[in-house]
């Protein structure tokens, strides 16, 4: 009798099992169809971002992390959605607790690392930098070669790359002197008491014009700045940074001065102990 009443026990909790098995059919399937059909929707949403992207960023690690995001993102709430509609309300509630604690807990770990990720994602975006810009930040002037979401590389033009946090690079000025393909040259030098102020104005802007990298616009500018032992001046021009680099546009404009005042018989001094001013009085020009 214990035999058969233990037979009828077993026979209907295995019964009780199958009908409710049976029941979560329907929704086992429906929540199938769901997870399909959010995983092919993350694949078609994925592709779009990777797409839109790539016209608004050269950043291919950018472009990828984002896609892998969204498609994780989409999987993940087709997963939850299925399992609220297996009823398994309550292993969302605790996959969403448990997530939240570990961002919680990354977040606090590697606090540096995520502030140098979202840093280098918002360079990324509203590209206040570009790769081939010469840029000055952080005390470093350089040329981009790359922009990578963890750090900003530099060409400081000496053989060296300098590599920089995306957080620093994002927080601190930056200036950019290929935003514009516009970037002001100043050279800075003196002519004597003896030499004529405006023949030495005109000669020089002449002398900065005809250069072929000089932009005609905006023009040469000459302004005299102080009396010392000679009367110093600024000559100030503009170059296209892209195509000419601005120590080659000072070396070049400080020789075509140079011609051009020896050629005039303008005096340039510097130093009262470097020239003999005595020396203005009987100068003769060199023999061509």
């Amino acid at each position: 009798m214990n035999l058969q009443k233990a037979a009828s026990l077993i026979y209907a909790e295995l019964l009780s099992w199958f009908l409710q098995a049976a029941r979560l059919v329907p929704k086992l399937a429906v929540a199938i169809l769901l997870l399909l059909f959010f995983a092919m929707l993350s694949r078609w949403v994925s592709r779009w971002s990777v797409r839109g992207l790539t016209r608004v960023s050269d950043n291919l690690s950018l472009v990828n992390l984002t896609g892998a995001v969204v498609r994780v993102l989409i999987v993940s709430a087709g997963l939850f959605i299925a399992l609220g509609v297996l009823g398994l309300d309550k292993t969302v509630t605790s996959l969403l607790a448990g997530a939240g604690v570990i961002a919680l807990a990354v977040g606090f770990a590697f606090q540096d690392l995520t502030a140098n990720f979202i840093s280098g994602t918002m360079i990324a975006l509203a590209r206040p930098i570009q790769v081939g810009d010469t840029v000055e930040t952080n005390g470093f002037l350089g040329k981009v070669l790359a922009i990578k979401l963890r750090s900003v590389v530099l060409d400081n033009g000496q053989g060296q790359t300098v590599e920089l946090p995306s957080k620093d690079v994002f927080q601190k000025p930056i200036i950019n002197y290929s935003r514009l393909g516009q970037r002001r040259v100043e050279l800075v030098a003196n002519v004597s008491y003896l030499d004529d102020l405006n023949t030495a104005q005109q000669v020089a802007l002449t002398a900065v014009g005809t250069l072929p990298f000089v932009l005609p616009s905006p023009k040469p500018e000459f302004n005299y700045r102080s009396f010392g032992d000679s009367i110093q001046f600024s000559l100030s021009f503009w170059i296209n940074p892209t195509t000419t680099p601005h120590a080659v546009a000072l070396s070049e404009a400080m020789k075509a001065l140079k011609t051009a005042f020896d050629k005039h018989h303008i005096l340039m001094l510097f130093a009262g102990h470097t020239f003999d001013l005595k020396q203005k009085l009987g100068w003769t020009p060199p023999s061509a």
